[in-house]
């Protein structure tokens, strides 16, 4: 199996295993009460795990109390290796492990989502500031343009005053047309 197979079983592995935990300790209803210290009395691990507050040891098949001050068994108790709760199956050491890809997996996941939207937001708010700029230098080449057009305007009507083109100018030439 190579890496990547492995890397798809592995989510596919805990789905399955939280699924199986959740419904078997669903569908497992006691319908007789039991008593509260009655685990020691459970002699197989099928028998056992059907008590929430039980736990089935596999090194010395025993059910045990679970320790509830803990949220682990500790190895005084039973190795995480053979402590069974929920599922005869599924010793603790997997379900950390199984729990920690997981885990791992959604922060991962929601790192990347989080790095995605900032990273289009910087995409989207790139085109702005390049709109803001091409829109400073479109005015500033039509100031330019209209410093060039009244230069111009000035300097036609110039000319024009010269050669006495201009009506109502005060050309020299002008009182000789007017008499």
């Amino acid at each position: 199996m190579n890496k990547t197979e492995r890397g798809i079983m592995s989510p596919l592995l805990v789905v399955a295993v939280t699924y199986v935990l959740v419904s078997r300790a669903e569908c497992h209803t006691s319908t007789t009460p039991t008593p509260l210290n009655s685990c020691k009395a459970f002699s197989t691990c099928d028998s056992c795990i059907q008590n929430p507050k039980c736990l089935w040891c596999m090194t010395n098949d025993t059910c045990t109390d679970y320790p509830v001050s803990y949220i682990l068994p500790p190895p005084a108790v039973c190795k995480l290796s053979q402590a069974r709760w929920g599922v005869c199956w599924v010793n603790f050491e997997a379900l950390i492990i199984a729990m920690a890809v997981l885990g791992g997996t959604i922060i991962i996941s929601i790192a990347v989502c989080c790095c995605c939207c900032c990273c289009c937001k910087k995409r989207q708010s790139g085109p702005d500031r390049d709109e803001e700029r091409f829109a400073r230098r479109r005015e500033e080449i039509r100031q330019r343009a209209d410093e060039r057009k009244v230069e111009r305007k000035v300097r036609h009507d110039d000319i024009r005053k010269k050669y006495g083109l201009v009506p109502d100018s005060d050309h020299p030439y002008s009182k000789f047309e007017n008499e």
